[in-house]
């Protein structure tokens, strides 16, 4: 499935840069042809920006009924605890220049058969995999499926398709390490890089814990190099820590075998100033998406820490770059309609936003 502007000029630019692709790949001598390589498509930048665009009303969505997905935790289930209002699964993402293709879940599991797919990161990565299991299961309802835990690796596998997906718990994406001192914080130690390297798909994704503290920080120090910190500047240690991520992609990943994205920087709403509501404190009341194509607010900061550090890395590294149209989304977290009841401006609802996040990781992988 390519994206499809219309134009026949696009199309005889697309064969011409897949013919040169060819001859490339010839002259370098190739890879065997056993072995299929999952590549992100980076021509999509050149020919459409899939990620700056606007959200339109679409009666075809949503792409799946959550009731009848197995895989959505409580805590992101916003139909089953009482969400009254059901338009917010009504949008489609629209690119400005493009359109978005929409996903066909059959065909993900046929690209991905074999393959091992892997999210690392906090609970928002696990908002995505839940919503990217619920996309599978709605194309494969009857498909065999295992599921089990293993420390911090939760693994569901289609049978049917022997494809392997994987949601790697880590907040940091650097260690963590318990000493005499207490729990250490090591922004230059990333050991768990030796389980990811496996994977044919990788999805990494960190900032949700940076700025916790008290009894929400789950470390006591930081150590920076040889010096041993009770505390930091935390966009500081931010961006120390991705810097280490950056290395390990640059010295460990191949990149042949192994495509590597980065979800980008998800946004929160609790701040109605952001969006031209001064007064609102959360996204409670909030049913409809922005118009238009820029959030008032602006990108949040860590998003140009992490664009600096990306473009910092030699090997190919994708951004899903998913953060503007999430701002736009103010009407897609669960607010109150959780298990727990309480207000959650920070995660998203499944079936929702993340189902587009997806949509676009999709196009990433497959055209």
């Amino acid at each position: 499935m390519k994206l499809n502007t219309g134009k026949t000029t696009c199309s005889f630019v697309f064969a011409v840069v897949l013919i040169l692709s060819f001859l490339c790949l010839a002259i370098s001598g190739g890879h065997d042809s056993s072995e299929t390589k999952i590549s992100v498509n980076w021509r999509n930048k050149e020919r459409c920006d899939v990620y700056q665009g606007n959200w339109d009303l679409d009666d075809s969505y949503p792409l799946y009924d959550s009731q009848t997905c197995p895989f959505i935790r409580k805590e992101f289930d916003c139909q089953k605890y009482g969400r009254p209002d059901k338009l917010y699964l009504k949008y489609r993402w629209k690119p400005n220049d493009c359109d978005l293709p929409r996903i066909d879940g059959r065909d993900f599991l046929n690209t991905l058969k074999g393959k091992k797919i892997m999210f690392i990161g906090d609970s928002i990565s696990l908002n995505q995999f839940e919503s990217f299991l619920c996309l599978l299961h709605a194309a494969a309802p009857d498909s065999k499926i295992t599921q089990q835990k293993n420390g911090s690796v939760t693994s569901v596998v289609f049978e049917d398709y022997e494809v392997s997906a994987m949601l790697f718990d880590s907040h940091y994406l650097v260690d963590i390490e318990e000493e005499k001192i207490g729990r250490v914080l090591k922004l230059d130690s990333l050991k768990s890089g030796e389980v990811w390297k496996e994977m044919d798909v990788l999805i990494f994704n960190t900032w949700l814990w940076w700025y916790r503290s008290g009894a929400k920080q789950p470390w006591d120090y930081i150590q920076d190099g040889d010096k041993i910190l009770k505390d930091m500047d935390r966009m500081e240690a931010f961006r120390k820590g991705l810097t280490t991520w950056a290395k390990w992609v640059d010295s460990t990943v191949d990149t042949r075998k192994t495509s590597v994205i980065f979800q980008g920087i998800t946004p929160s709403h609790y701040n109605g100033s952001e969006w031209n509501e001064t007064g609102v404190t959360n996204c409670g009341n909030e049913t409809e998406p922005l118009s238009g194509t820029i959030y008032p607010g602006g990108l949040p900061r860590p998003y140009y820490v992490l664009k600096d550090v990306l473009n910092q890395i030699e090997k190919p590294v994708h951004l899903l770059n998913i953060t503007t149209l999430s701002q736009l989304r103010k009407d897609g977290h669960p607010s109150k309609y959780n298990a727990f009841r309480g207000m959650d401006c920070t995660h998203w609802c499944i079936a929702g936003v993340q189902d587009t996040w997806n949509q676009l990781l999709y196009v990433a992988l497959t055209t």
